[in-house]
């Protein structure tokens, strides 16, 4: 029976001859080695050159993704390189470092990623960072002035509106972007419109009543 040839064992062309060298000079270790190495080097070229959309003067293949993209975070072109199949989420917080966008559920249920794209909510655990380019995205380290605090996040200060706060980022921004469109709602409004969002320690009352607040002080500043 013919024995399984081993991929370590000299090529009968490699054997070597009475100098112990091998008549080719290349084991087939060394040249399976070699095949590699110059793959990987092709691969970075790739990617050094998809920057442009082009490579060698050719367009990237259609349905291919650009990796290396700028996004508008905050009012801030900033430039990323993003996988495929990256959430925004994880783009904010591991590539950009804004940590203020929270990850909980990761299957859009508790609303704790929540930013503002184009100046409505969403959450960002279930969308694609790639999706947004060309768009505006704000998350929680966006929304003050400087120092000034923002109408709603002075208000959760004033009314004490949190308990662990873990979600207080995504309900922010759920609450900005619900009031841009509905100003003065009553609070059976406002309940629904953050109805996307959990809180893990129940506090409700406390978070519709800080957001109520926020509310009157976004009408005084106008």
């Amino acid at each position: 029976m013919d024995q399984p040839e081993n991929p370590d064992a000299p090529h009968q062309t490699d054997m070597p001859d009475s100098s112990g060298v091998p008549r080719s000079g290349v084991t087939r270790r060394a040249f399976i080695k070699g095949v590699i190495a110059s793959g990987a080097v092709a691969t970075s070229a790739a990617y050094l050159f998809r920057a442009s959309g082009e490579i060698f003067g050719q367009t990237s293949a259609p349905g291919s993704v650009e990796r290396l993209i700028t996004l508008n975070v905050n009012g801030q072109m900033r430039r990323v390189d993003v996988m495929k199949q990256e959430t925004l989420a994880t783009t904010l917080r591991y590539k950009l470092g804004l940590a203020g966008t929270k990850i909980g559920c990761d299957r859009a249920e508790c609303g704790a990623c929540t930013v503002l794209i184009d100046d409505v909510p969403h959450y960002s655990c279930s969308v694609l960072t790639h999706t947004v380019r060309g768009r505006k995205v704000q998350t929680i380290e966006g929304l003050a002035n400087g120092d000034q605090l923002h109408p709603v996040q002075q208000a959760i200060v004033d009314e004490q509106g949190f308990q662990c706060a873990f979600c207080m980022s995504g309900f922010t921004m759920a609450a900005v972007g619900f009031l841009k469109t509905n100003p003065n709602p009553t609070r059976q409004q406002l309940a629904h419109g953050i109805s996307g969002n959990l809180c893990r320690c129940q506090d409700y009352d406390k978070i519709l009543t800080a957001f109520m607040r926020g509310a009157e002080y976004m009408r005084r500043v106008g």
